[in-house]
């Protein structure tokens, strides 16, 4: 999917116009017969807000939105976006001119997005594939930037990278697999990647990441991802981990099957947020300096497996005893974390498929939040999900949380309880970082069993949108 700036419309072969409004006057504006802008009146007055006009020569689409274009109203926008590509799709349409009033200019975006989001298909594994036709939105206009294209492209195709990572099986992505693509993805974007391998992983001593692996036949990983350009605004790195664990059996403390293992591919989808997000910044030219740290395995009760009870010292020296081989994410998030302390950066952000209990709380509606990280920063980071509309609900993280993981015979334990599940699972990784830090618990709205919009159905690139837009944020922040 290719989004360019033009200066007009042309009529080509397999195109459609569609044309954004917030009043019928402009209806005028649209290149529309007298026949066509009475239906259009109809349809709008029956509060059919996009609608349809099918042609021999070209398809025509007006979308008709609110005069106030909030968040809630871009959201709207792009979920429009949803139903005008599969239009355009059954049309056999390849390219869709995007134009509006000047008074919708800033919907452009947002129904771009929702357009380019909703052609994603995953059909590697299919012997009969259907794909979309559709492969270029063009927008007119003269006062859209450049670079808020070239940002919006970034976005697009690293979310789709992402959810190609997510969806992929094991069968393919492990873990030595998962950090060539990381590899790859990296240097097609100017991002710097190291990878770790068992051996370097062992002289490290990262217990966590090492004890989950010890059920596994694969080896672990660890990536080392980073973003330098030469006018990095930021002295201090931006450090963002995110859970690797390529697929989760839950190892001895084995999960049931039915919609539980099923589906564990999925639980490397922090680390998909991770490697896409940093490598969406570099290609989107963001004047941040960024690492990213990607431990990865998968979770096996094989082998030599880790068992409840077992003592783990970790790469900070902190041990922990282990009660739950399923509380397995926090174990290898933990050693990065750790070892993301000697950059000293000056915000730690870490992203995970955690808990059960975070998706039990809020759906597939939002992100779990919480950390250290200052009120000011935080409220950076709940606008920007406002904004992508990937919202943050923040949990409290009280000290009384930190008696839930006390260990009879270790430092702490990892799990905590049936209580607060998502917030103990918190506590345990702000043991491993010094630095302001917040966690995302994205294990409700990673991958979904029913297709949502232009979200798809399977994995969803949650997360890379909210923190291009954080970037975008955090950016203006700093030149007040």
């Amino acid at each position: 999917m290719n989004i360019t700036l033009v200066n007009k419309h042309k009529e080509i072969p397999n195109s459609a116009q569609l044309f954004i409004i917030n009043n019928i006057k402009q209806l005028n504006d649209c290149g529309l017969e007298k026949e066509q802008i009475a239906y259009t009146k109809q349809k709008i007055e029956d509060k059919s807000i996009t609608v349809f006009i099918p042609s021999v020569s070209e398809h025509k689409i007006i979308r008709f939105i609110a005069k106030k274009i909030d968040n809630g109203e871009k959201e709207k926008t792009r979920r429009a976006g949803f139903e005008i590509c599969n239009f355009l799709n059954s049309n056999k349409i390849e390219t869709v001119y995007v134009s509006a009033d000047k008074s919708c200019e800033n919907a452009i975006n947002a129904i771009s997005e929702g357009i380019a989001l909703s052609n994603y298909k995953f059909e590697k594994y299919l012997t009969k594939k259907e794909p979309n036709t559709l492969k270029d939105i063009k927008i007119i206009s003269e006062n859209i930037e450049k670079s808020a294209i070239e940002k919006l492209n970034a976005t697009i195709a690293c979310v789709m990278m992402a959810k190609d990572w997510v969806n992929e099986p094991l069968s393919f992505l492990d873990a030595p697999e998962f950090s060539k693509q990381l590899q790859k993805a990296g240097e097609e974007a100017g991002v710097k990647v190291e990878v770790l391998n068992k051996n370097k992983i062992e002289a490290l001593k990262m217990g966590g990441l090492l004890a989950v692996n010890l059920g596994s036949k694969t080896p672990p990983t660890f990536t080392i991802m980073e973003y330098k350009p030469k006018k990095a605004i930021n002295k201090k790195p931006i450090v963002l981990v995110g859970k690797g664990v390529v697929y989760d059996t839950g190892g001895l403390s084995l999960k049931p099957t039915a919609n539980s293992m099923d589906y564990m591919k999925c639980d490397m989808g922090g680390a998909a947020v991770v490697g896409a997000s940093i490598c969406a910044a570099a290609k989107a030219n963001l004047p941040l300096h960024i690492i990213a740290l990607i431990p990865a395995t998968d979770n096996r009760p094989g082998e030599n497996a880790y068992v409840p009870g077992d003592v783990i010292k970790m790469y900070n020296g902190t041990t922990v005893e282990v009660l739950n081989t399923d509380a397995e994410g926090r174990m290898i998030l933990a050693d990065a974390l750790a070892y993301g302390e000697k950059y000293e950066p000056e915000l730690v952000m870490d992203f995970a498929t955690l808990t059960g209990a975070a998706a039990a709380a809020i759906g597939s509606y939002g992100i779990v939040c919480m950390g250290t990280a200052d009120e000011n920063t935080k409220n950076i980071m709940k606008d920007a999900g406002n904004k992508a509309y990937e919202r943050l609900a923040e949990f409290p993280f009280w000290d009384e949380y930190d008696d839930l993981i006390k260990s009879d015979i270790a430092d702490i334990k990892n799990i905590g309880g049936p209580y607060g599940g998502a917030i103990t699972a918190g506590k345990f990784l702000a043991r491993f970082t010094k630095s302001p830090w917040m966690h995302f618990d994205i294990a409700g709205p990673a991958y979904l069993l029913a297709k949502d919009n232009y979200r798809g159905k399977g994995a969803t690139g949650v997360g890379i949108r909210f923190m291009m837009q954080f970037f975008e944020d955090y950016i203006a922040s700093k030149a007040k």
